[in-house]
């Protein structure tokens, strides 16, 4: 008799060494999307995690607060991907029954004129930990020169406030740069 993916227990690498123990809460962002450990970077756990009735990834990785994210705050998600890096490849996000297609645009790090704001998802390059990571843009200080971000599977320790992380970014003649290494750059819900 095999185990149902709901009762397999969680694998080594999800249970030692871990920045904080697999599932606790690490924080919640303004709009009410809560962030949850994955232990550490090394956890895979492949057990799936929907939202609505929509699958929105495996527990509790990066790729599934950003699609978690989109679901609750945007009413669309983007479709399977092998790893975060390669969200930056989907043109289009849809509604969960499919029923609706929205573009879903890619601006390159040091763009000028589409520079980044909140609801934006952060994607990173396969050069970070071989999957790349993927984070949500929760609020942007234009004056600070910072923008928060909330996510999953990055340091995996409790957040301050109701962000993940702070990221500075630069203008420098007109053209915005995110001081963040391996940041391809950050894809919009377009709606026209």
């Amino acid at each position: 008799m095999t185990l149902s993916q709901a009762d397999q227990p969680l694998p080594e690498q999800c249970t030692q060494a871990c920045d904080t123990p697999f599932a606790q809460i690490l924080g919640q962002s303004p709009s009410g999307i809560v962030a949850y450990s994955n232990c550490n970077n090394h956890c895979v756990f492949k057990k799936p995690a929907f939202t609505q009735q929509t699958f929105t990834g495996i527990q509790w990785q990066c790729v599934e607060y950003a699609r978690r994210w989109l679901l609750l705050n945007q009413g669309v998600v983007y479709g399977d991907v092998d790893i975060a890096a390669d969200i930056w490849d989907h043109a289009q996000v849809h509604s969960p029954d499919h029923s609706q297609q929205v573009n879903f645009q890619s601006i390159v790090n040091g763009t000028r004129q589409h520079y980044v704001q909140k609801g934006d998802l952060l994607i990173y390059s396969k050069q970070f930990h071989g999957t790349g990571h993927v984070a949500v843009v929760l609020a942007v200080d234009e004056q600070q020169q910072v923008l928060y971000v909330g996510e999953q599977n990055y340091h995996n320790t409790p957040w301050q406030e109701d962000y993940a992380r702070e990221i500075a970014y630069v203008m420098h003649q007109d053209q915005q740069w995110l001081l963040d290494a391996h940041l391809i750059g950050w894809k919009r819900v377009v709606r026209k």
